[in-house]
């Protein structure tokens, strides 16, 4: 589309109705923020400029920002309604000129593709709003048209008559202006209401008033308009996002054997023919190769990789550590801050105790280590190729094993090198 196109991001709110001392717009969903979500889905928009508006818990919102770029945030000061936030916004866009499209930081299920057609059809008009049918649209403002289908007002639900309580296709709140028209209309909004504020509802009417048409677009997946108002509302919102992402990760060629009890976060990436089993956990910002095998009862956090072939099973947690090509920790086992080699076996009980109450601590285990059962690897640490640990072995801070030896005992100390006959073998996963 060649006109330009700005967003106003609305995100000002304080959100009592959640009960949480956190600034609504950072509640967690599937491992972003609120937030985060809607500004992951805007920068798909490639929008000129982005205005965010921001009052309650401002620092705390800025903070969790670090990093995302081309961001330009205001304070509303004391919100006084929707219409006002877009006016704040809309002087930090002076001299702008094409479209403005105004987003909600507490929707997070819309889609860049809906919001891409909902720009397109905007056309001539002055503006275009997003709307959705649903089979209970009581607490929502209602699209108002007329006998050709035009849109005539939003009313709000306080305000509307029998009549048009039986109406269910209500406004969503997502608009597309012009730049233009849009400054025009805000500077005729009025705060003369039973709730003294200015009402972004109100600039559809007075772009019908000013002779400008006002188009209206009916999605395709009312879920995607969803608002989250309370911890309810989360909790709705979350299960339709997690189902997205489990949808994606299958048609991708993931095998994941039970949808219903496996959590995956956005930003996970997973090769094809990887089998996910039952009551599995994913965090974002994990990286699994193809043909692996998770779970079940296994949870990978941030910076977790495992290469192709590796396996991770029951009561597994992987944090921060990299799994190498063919290697299997199958049973109840800690790998934090840890670098596992190829085809290397870690037997069940294993810990790498990686924190010394103050910092994180690396351990090296290398390609074809076998690591016995109960083996504690206090770290820094160090296994080379093919060495052995016996079970129940505590390897100290700063041990460094060698190629082919084999630490038994407690503390561990060499035993030589080969099979650890008297130590027991560690169990083989």
């Amino acid at each position: 589309m060649s006109r330009p196109l700005a967003l106003i991001v609305l995100a000002a709110g304080l959100g009592t109705r959640t009960k949480v001392s956190c600034p609504k717009v950072l509640l967690p969903i599937c491992g972003r923020t609120l937030l985060g979500s809607v500004l992951d889905t805007a920068e798909e928009l490639q929008a000129e400029q982005t205005v965010l508006v921001l009052h309650h818990g401002k620092a705390e919102v800025e903070k969790s920002l670090a990093g995302r770029a081309g961001l330009r945030i205001v304070d509303q000061g004391e919100p006084r309604g929707t219409g006002h936030a877009v006016q704040v916004a809309m002087a930090e866009l002076e001299g702008f000129a094409g479209d403005v499209m105004i987003l909600y930081g507490d929707v997070p299920l819309l889609r860049a593709s809906t919001l891409i057609a909902l720009r397109a059809t905007r056309g001539d008009a002055g503006a275009v709003l997003l709307s959705a049918f649903l089979e209970d649209p009581s607490g929502m403002g209602r699209v108002l048209r007329g006998g050709g289908g035009e849109f005539l007002a939003v009313r709000e639900e306080r305000d509307c008559s029998e009549d048009e309580l039986l109406i269910d296709e209500i406004n969503a709140g997502i608009y597309v202006f012009d730049a233009a028209q849009l400054r025009q209309v805000l500077s005729k909004l009025s705060d003369d209401n039973a709730q003294g504020e200015y009402y972004l509802t109100d600039t559809l009417e007075l772009t019908l008033q000013g002779g400008a048409a006002v188009e209206v677009v009916p999605v395709d997946d009312p879920e995607e308009v969803l608002g989250v108002n309370s911890l309810a509302d989360l909790s709705e919102a979350r299960a339709v996002m997690q189902e997205r992402i489990l949808l994606e990760h299958l048609d991708r060629g993931v095998i994941i054997e039970d949808p219903a009890s496996t959590y995956i976060d956005h930003g996970v990436e997973i090769g094809a023919n990887t089998r996910i089993l039952p009551c599995t956990m994913i965090r974002s910002g994990v990286k699994i190769g193809v043909a692996c095998e998770v779970g079940p009862f296994a949870h990978l956090r941030a910076a977790a990789v495992m290469e192709d072939g590796a396996e991770v099973g029951n009561f597994v947690e992987v944090k921060k550590s990299r799994i190498g090509a063919g290697a299997k920790a199958k049973h109840l086992t800690y790998l934090g801050d840890a670098s596992v080699g190829p085809r290397a076996n870690i037997g069940a009980g294993t810990i790498t105790a990686n924190y010394d109450g103050k910092n994180k601590h690396q351990t090296q285990i290398g390609e074809d280590a076998f690591v016995g059962s109960g083996t504690v690897l206090v770290a820094p640490s160090s296994m080379a190729k093919g060495s052995k640990t016996g079970a129940g072995a505590i390897v100290t801070r700063n041990t460094e094993i060698g190629e082919g030896e084999v630490y038994i005992g407690v503390p561990a100390r060499l035993l030589g090198k080969g099979k650890p006959s008297s130590a027991g073998e560690a169990e083989q996963s």
